[in-house]
């Protein structure tokens, strides 16, 4: 049986109502284009408004070659080349949260295409864990004055003439957001596929019963809203990725979490299978990328850029 809306959580019960406007109108549906970057599991979107050129980029990637140490702009250039094609304005240029498996194109791609650079506002408490942790200097500044907005939890915004709510939704991290834009939600880690489960919560801020409670909030959206999800790793039997699906099959069929699963039985299980994780593989370079908002550290006097690797510290 559904969980009702607390009757308190007025950014949920907003956000069903943007949603339910949306399916009553089929004409006015957001249009999402994906980009699938394999090397690291990840979808970036364009997502634009059918009924004018405005659009949002959300959760772009730029491409890192670990061995190397060199960076480039495959991923980013094809979705700058699809934006330009289709003649769309880049208004925001967004981030679900502070990713830890890949380095975001964020200031490339608004370089090129403008936008405002948004994520939420607890990528503060990010910046403060990590910010020691890189023991980055004076100049770092702890407060998400690197982005351009910083999206509070039930916070109404647009694209074109899209309506949007913010959702916080921590749990993987303290800071994450889904974004609910017409019938569709951008869920960032929070979930992926049914047959894959959820977001791992072992991470410095992270909290298993949290996320439960996060993603609670997610299904109590209507059963018919698109969900665009930030990654797909294959479930075990599925050959193919996908990376859309909508919140009534969340419901049903999440094997993490889905109807009747319990908070302490949802705890048990994320807990025990998040001991048998391995960190990701780009967790050092990404993390000390994105909490500057994708930008790369200053170069050193010689002129050469230089990312930490902190030892015995993760």
């Amino acid at each position: 049986m559904r969980e009702p809306i607390s009757p308190s959580d007025v950014a949920v019960t907003k956000a069903k109502s943007i949603i339910e406007q949306a399916l009553a109108a089929p004409a006015s549906r957001p249009e999402v284009q994906a980009f699938f970057d394999e090397a690291t599991f990840t979808v970036s979107y364009v997502l634009r408004d059918p009924n004018s050129s405005a659009c949002a980029v959300i959760d772009s990637v730029l491409d890192y070659d670990a061995a190397a140490g060199r960076t480039s702009e495959r991923s980013a250039d094809a979705l700058i080349a699809y934006v330009r094609d289709q003649g769309l304005e880049v208004v925001w240029q967004m981030e679900t949260h502070a990713h830890a498996d890949h380095l975001s194109a964020a200031p490339y791609l608004q370089s090129a295409l403008g936008g405002r650079l948004a994520i939420g506002e607890k990528i503060v408490s990010v910046q403060e864990t990590f910010g020691k942790l890189f023991n980055a200097d004076q100049d770092f500044a702890r407060d998400g004055r690197q982005f351009d907005h910083l999206f509070r939890d039930g916070e109404v915004f647009s694209i074109g003439g899209l309506q949007a709510i913010a959702l916080h939704v921590p749990g993987h991290t303290p800071a994450c957001m889904a974004y609910v834009i017409g019938d569709a939600i951008f869920v960032g880690d929070t979930l992926f596929m049914p047959d894959y489960g959820t977001a791992r919560c072992d991470f410095p801020g992270g909290d298993a019963a949290t996320l439960f409670a996060s993603i609670q909030r997610l299904l109590a959206l209507p059963d018919e809203t698109r969900v665009f999800l930030c990654h797909d790793y294959k479930a075990p039997g599925r050959d193919a990725f996908a990376w859309e699906t909508t919140i009534g099959d969340q419901r049903r069929n999440n094997i993490h979490v889905h109807e009747g699963v319990s908070q302490a039985q949802f705890v048990a299980l994320r807990e025990a299978r998040d001991r048998t994780l391995d960190m990701p593989r780009l967790i050092l370079p990404s993390v000390q990328v994105n909490m500057r908002a994708g930008h790369l550290p200053d170069p050193e006097a010689n002129g050469v850029r230089y990312l930490k690797i902190p030892l015995n510290a993760v």
